[in-house]
């Protein structure tokens, strides 16, 4: 790792080092507030000989004194000191072992001078402690220093400086011991930091994303916790730095193959709660801003979300027409937003793997194709079932999303192997909730928002779709044989598209001769096929419609709910 790599995870982990940081610095203060403070005493003694008369002598003398220095300081540590001074002073509640070890004796090399000092919880007691001792040693090295037939001590001991009372503890050091705290703390955060990145494996940049997935990243996505409440964005009136971040995605979409851009895409993702739901509507509302005829099809048949979060009603749609229960044009509904239908996902199916992989739905995938410029569909996570593998391999390709900090390598590169094995084509990956703060962050607002001066345009009204009949002619790109799917299939026939919109199903003969398909008749007009080819979709509650009115032109009969 180089300088700057440390850099980067000091940038993006600093609230691991400033925590451990500030954890060491508080551990560092309580242990100052919670020690007991020690107050020290000390004492100064001076040793001497018997003086000589020649000069010799005086020097003899001197080397004795400092030789006796060094003895004395283990004299004045041990306990045969400490207990006559216990004695002396009358305390009962030390015992002399104690007070050793509460006794510092030292002297500077080549003098003869002893500092002695006395450490204890009182700073009273610690001055009497230290002249007790140093007056009681004075009295033990006359002793010692006496020959035993009598006369002159050869070392004499004087109490040069007496102890005065502390004022200030010795320990605890606060602010040493702070300053410490504050060293340790820092080494101890940067390495956590850098061992949390060494041992986080999910993705957060384009690099981990195509080095696992293999394809170019599509888009970023940063966090919008506005989405959480409402998912779909107003791209008529918001240059936020979700809207900005879609747009250029739609960019980068259309540049993905230049001659035959992607039409038909499915959104999936490897895990639940990734943001797929919420980048297949926004996808679709980008698209539909440019002046696309965009169809969103709610493709996740065990979780459906889109009906929700767009206000359609959900209880009739794609797996009604796979059931052969009602035509296309029947359940395509037209949302708020200019430009964008929604195929909801009708009723919860007991079996959605085998009815996304039927023919039946690739006819009506092939329908929207026709109808729509673009077809985005909202899929289920590829690892928990295998939905949207199925979904893919029939479409123009799939975008992977990733979760910023949450997806996982593995997670994602399994994602990846099911989509592969299935014959599927990855169109490219999208990283969803990115920061909007600190390194690689989106500031799209800025650029709108930092001219004052500037005056922006009014942004059209966003006007509601006119209800009716879903559209039935292609609309330019839809004429172009755009996509993989269309590529592989330049030599079929054109499929049969009236002039007007219209209904199809049983009793509308209107297919030409030759024709290799007519929607949605190829999937409703045989009864024995609905009942043996499809399977029956399961009801579920209907819950009261959003929508007010009568859609998609059908008239509501008295007494009737739809």
């Amino acid at each position: 790792m180089e300088v700057h790599d440390y850099l980067r995870i000091l940038q993006a982990r600093w609230k691991i080092v400033a925590v451990t940081t500030v954890v060491a610095v508080l551990g560092a203060l309580g242990a100052s507030l919670l020690t007991t403070p020690i107050y020290q005493a000390s004492t100064r003694l001076f040793v001497s000989t018997s003086s000589g008369a020649s000069v010799n002598e005086i020097y003899q003398g001197n080397l004795f004194s400092q030789q006796r220095v060094a003895s004395y300081t283990k004299l004045l540590t041990g306990t045969t000191l400490a207990q006559r001074t216990l004695d002396r002073l009358g305390l009962s509640d030390v015992t002399p072992a104690q007070l050793a070890g509460k006794v510092t004796a030292s002297s500077a090399p080549d003098t003869v001078l002893v500092d002695v000092k006395v450490d204890d919880e009182s700073p009273e007691r610690a001055r009497d402690l230290a002249n007790a001792l140093s007056d009681e040693f004075v009295v033990m090295a006359r002793e010692l220093e006496t020959p035993e037939n009598g006369g002159e001590p050869t070392a004499r001991v004087v109490v040069e400086q007496h102890a005065d009372t502390p004022a200030t503890p010795v320990s605890p050091k606060t602010k040493r011991n702070l300053a410490l705290g504050l060293a340790v703390g820092l080494l101890l955060g940067i390495a956590l930091a850098v061992l949390r990145d060494r041992l986080d494996n999910t993705v957060k940049d384009r690099k981990a994303v195509e080095e696992v997935a293999g394809t170019g990243l599509v888009g970023t996505v940063p966090l919008d916790k506005e989405r959480q409440e409402h998912a779909a964005i107003d791209f008529q009136e918001s240059n936020s730095g979700s809207a900005e971040a879609y747009r250029e995605m739609r960019t980068n979409l259309k540049f993905l193959d230049v001659d035959n851009p992607p039409r038909v895409i499915v959104v999936t993702s490897a895990l639940p709660a990734e943001g797929k739901t919420t980048t297949a509507i926004n996808t679709a509302l980008v698209l539909a801003e440019a002046g696309h005829s965009v169809v969103l099809v709610e493709g996740d048949l065990r979780r459906p979300r889109v009906s929700k979060y767009l206000g359609v009603v959900g209880d009739v749609g794609f797996s009604t027409v796979l059931s052969g229960q009602a035509g296309l044009e029947d359940v395509l509904q037209p949302s708020q937003y200019e430009g964008l239908w929604v195929l909801a996902s009708g009723a919860l199916p007991p079996n959605p793997s085998e009815l996304l992989g039927s023919d039946t739905a690739k006819h009506v995938i092939d329908d929207l194709r026709g109808r729509f410029e673009y077809v985005i569909i909202d899929g289920s996570p590829v690892l928990p079932v295998t939905d949207s593998v199925v979904l893919a391999a029939a479409t123009d390709g799939a975008l992977l999303i990733a979760r910023h900090g949450k997806t996982t390598r593995e997670q994602l590169a399994r994602a990846v192997g099911n989509l592969g094995s299935a014959g599927a084509h990855l169109l490219g990956t999208i990283i969803t909730m990115t920061p909007t703060k600190g390194r690689g962050a989106y500031e799209y607002r800025y650029y709108y928002e930092s001219d004052e001066s500037a005056k922006k345009a009014p942004a059209a009204a966003s006007t509601p779709a006119p209800t009716g009949s879903a559209p039935a002619q292609p609309g330019p790109a839809a004429q172009q044989t755009g996509g993989r799917r269309y590529r592989e299939e330049q030599n079929r026939p054109e499929p049969y598209r009236p002039e007007q919109p219209h209904r199809g199903g049983p009793g509308h003969d209107d297919a030409q001769p030759g024709q290799h398909y007519r929607a949605p008749q190829a999937y409703t007009a045989d009864p024995a096929y609905r009942e043996q080819a499809v399977p029956t979709a399961v009801s579920r509650p209907v819950a009261p419609s959003p929508m007010q009115g009568p859609r998609n032109g059908s008239v509501v009969e008295p007494g009737e709910q739809r």
